[in-house]
């Protein structure tokens, strides 16, 4: 019996989809990170009950802040992007959240910017308000400790990949991290829209991207390069099939993101059965019943899909590359 719905909710349903392809498909991602960062912070003393936690979403880390907030008696603001829809934005308002929704823009970067942008308005004419910057702090990588437990658990470590979006890295970093406590041999793919600076490729735009969640335009400070063995590009197209194609042959109503890693994932296990590969599915696809699963009819198929591999950023292509990380730093890479 839980005491909140928070705590049903935070941890991963794990499924089987294949031989070696297995999803940790959560109902929200980040409510089990949120939770463990929010309840640090407390025993720390940096925050108390009642005071006010900040932040940017672009939608999943939202309701995960606003049910943590919920739980512990706080005030949460939410900046949030235009990709936060009516049916989250009435759900964060009635758990007592303020929400602002910054105007619509052009490009990621520009909407992380002005996100970015209104949260220091509110901290220099607030400065008791706490900021959690789920994009610079490493208090979230701690969350995903449990949750690498459980993968452990059920399907060792020996041969394993895990594949999943980068997003703030602390997700896919921090099921890597603990994972490798065990087994430094545990594979990390990243799984990146075009246009996210994070690993290179902010001069490639998919004109049809919606993939917030995964990238980004201004550069986060908790990603962790060198945890990452290998990243895959993946336009909004691609991840369109991907999504409608996890629903139709595994009944799995899951995001665009979770579309783009059930794509790299398939084409993973594929190539590499002696290895368990385990993808992220971070949210339902209830945001995106409109934009991706509507379109169902018009979905390409994925046995006609492949990447291109690249072997330098200049080679990146639409709608879906491939590179060998190999655990390299930033600055190895971009200095």
């Amino acid at each position: 019996m839980f005491d909140h719905i928070a705590d049903a909710i935070k941890a991963p349903d794990f499924v089987r989809l294949g031989p070696n392809l297995y999803v940790a498909r959560f109902e929200t991602m980040k409510v089990y990170s949120t939770l463990v960062a929010v309840e640090r912070l407390l025993a720390a003393g940096v925050v108390r009950r009642g005071d006010t936690l900040l932040d940017s979403s672009s939608g999943i880390y939202a309701y995960a802040l606003a049910l943590a907030c919920h739980k512990f008696d706080m005030q949460c603001h939410i900046i949030a992007s235009k990709t936060v829809d009516k049916t989250l934005m009435v759900q964060l308002q009635l758990l007592g959240a303020n929400v602002e929704q910054v105007p619509p823009s052009a490009t990621l970067k520009m909407d992380q910017s002005l996100r970015v942008a209104r949260i220091q308005e509110i901290r220099a004419a607030s400065p008791h308000v706490h900021w959690m910057q789920q994009y610079h702090d490493d208090i979230h990588y701690a969350g995903y400790e449990p949750i690498a437990s459980d993968i452990e658990r059920l399907l060792g470590t020996d041969g394993l990949t895990i594949v999943g979006g980068v997003g703030s890295g602390c997700s896919t970093g921090g099921l890597a991290r603990a994972l490798r406590c065990t087994d430094d041999a545990v594979e990390l793919v990243g799984v990146q829209p075009f246009g996210s600076v994070t690993f290179g490729c902010a001069h490639i735009e998919d004109p049809g991207i919606i993939i917030a969640g995964i990238g980004t335009g201004i550069p986060f400070r908790n990603v962790q390069h060198a945890l990452y063995d290998q990243i895959h590009w993946v336009g909004f197209d691609y991840g369109l099939a991907g999504a409608v194609a996890l629903l139709r042959r595994h009944a799995i109503f899951a995001g665009l993101s979770s579309g783009c890693c059930y794509l790299a994932a398939a084409r993973e296990a594929q190539l590499r059965p002696e290895r368990n590969v385990l993808f992220i599915a971070p949210d339902t696809g209830h945001r995106y019943v409109d934009a991706v699963f509507a379109q169902h009819a018009d979905a390409l198929e994925l046995h006609s899909l492949a990447p291109v591999h690249v072997d330098s950023h200049e080679q990146l292509v639409l709608p879906w590359s491939v590179m060998a990380w190999n655990r390299r730093t930033a600055t190895e890479t971009f200095n």
